[in-house]
């Protein structure tokens, strides 16, 4: 039925001068994400146009759903400026989407300045035309259910109704990147996946303690991963996987439990922060919500994040869960996430942990055992795989542990 998909970049606006870069990152994207599918690509300044040549324009939308940068896209009939043949499409197009009594109006943009009939005039005669030929139509110029929308351009006109919305936002690395703290949980995909719409490229960090834990915590963060990388430019992420057995043991061995999961995030902290300068990541991103749980009051934060130089972004501060719950269904990892799998961070959950801890007691504690040489050991030994979308990764029955399996 439809010819082209009409779609439309987000915020670049905003950019000024340096437009032309972010359009050439998204521009980048879209052919990669079109990749075996045989369509055409127009690019134009404004604009960026698919010819369908018979492919489903679902197909195409649902690849274009993981693209950040986008504002909308349309699915489109395309013709010569011709009064009787844009009547003629558009008719087409109203009859496969009208099925009932639908109020409607007709919109025209003439951005084809050497047309000598005004916008409105273009609406009122194509309109009239419609109507005599297509059923269930009232007109309804203030609050229309659909509108018919025709764009005539120098290359064409084209012919639509909807505006699908698009991801928005900036595209995915044209910021910088970050280091996203993952975990098996609902709140740090989310977390990775507002940052990548911001513009930030993302690797990401998780802390494992297998056999401590069983490896299918381990799975349920690269399934994790693998969803973000659909968003991420080529459709893959770094996973660096930080062996954090010894230093989780050596925390509930010597600390005191109202501190254990205060000590054990700055333990975390620092070791995402070296891997983070070594990876070329100027942030670290967590999914922490402000006084969601006891490790997340203001107190905690200030605390934990006091071992670290980088700056830390956490784009849940200000949510709740039942919106960050919405995101998680909407990208789905929703249901990754609630596997039932246990990581370090809630194997061993302390019944009363500090709710104001302070940086000088937790050095204090620290003390007690020489972490340093734990965290160069656990950053040696971190291993590191690409998490591709087109190659799905699954090491369960591979052994008990990340280190047999990499052996």
């Amino acid at each position: 039925m439809y010819e082209y998909i009409m779609i439309r970049y987000g915020d670049l606006i905003l950019k000024g001068k340096n437009q032309h870069i972010f359009r050439h990152n998204i521009n980048n994207q879209i052919a990669h994400k079109m990749y075996g599918l045989n369509v055409e690509i127009e690019f134009q300044h404004d604009l960026v146009f698919i010819k369908l040549n018979g492919v489903e324009a679902d197909e195409v939308i649902n690849r274009l759903n993981f693209i950040s940068g986008l504002s909308s896209y349309s699915k489109t009939l395309k013709c010569d400026y011709d009064l009787d043949k844009i009547a003629e499409k558009a008719i087409k197009l109203l009859k496969h989407e009208i099925t009932k009594k639908t109020t409607f109006k007709v919109e025209t943009k003439r951005a084809d300045k050497s047309i000598n009939l005004k916008s409105f005039e273009i609406s009122n005669l194509v309109s009239k035309k419609v109507l005599r030929e297509v059923e269930n139509l009232i007109v309804d110029v203030k609050k229309p259910e659909k509108t018919l929308n025709i764009e005539a351009r120098n290359e064409g006109t084209y012919i639509f109704t909807d505006r699908i919305p698009g991801m928005g936002g900036f595209p995915t690395s044209t910021g910088g990147r970050a280091m996203l703290l993952i975990s098996g949980g609902i709140d740090s995909p989310v977390a990775g996946y507002l940052t990548m719409n911001t513009g930030l490229e993302i690797d990401c960090v998780h802390f494992e303690s297998s056999p401590l834990t069983p490896i299918e915590s381990v799975q349920k963060v690269i399934d994790l991963v693998t969803v973000l990388s659909k968003y991420a430019p080529s459709s893959k992420i770094k996973l660096h996987l930080v062996p954090f057995r010894e230093i989780h043991e050596k925390i509930l061995a010597e600390t005191p439990e109202t501190y254990i999961i205060t000590i054990m995030r700055r333990m975390m902290y620092r070791i995402a922060d070296s891997l983070a300068k070594k990876n070329n990541c100027k942030a670290i991103v967590s999914g922490d919500s402000i006084g969601q749980v006891a490790s997340q009051t203001l107190e905690s934060l200030i605390t934990v994040q006091a071992v670290v130089s980088s700056l830390v972004i956490r784009p849940l501060a200000t949510f709740d869960k039942n919106e960050i719950i919405k995101i998680a269904k909407k990208i789905k990892t929703y249901q990754i996430s609630n596997r039932p799998f246990s990581d370090c961070c809630t194997v061993y959950v302390p019944k009363r942990p500090v709710i104001k801890p302070t940086v000088e007691r937790a050095e204090t504690f620290e003390k007690a055992f020489e972490y340093e040489k734990y965290l160069k050991t656990a950053i040696k030994n971190t291993k590191t795989i690409e998490i591709n979308e087109r190659k799905p990764l699954n090491i369960i029955n591979q052994g008990f542990s990340v280190e047999e399996i990499f052996k």
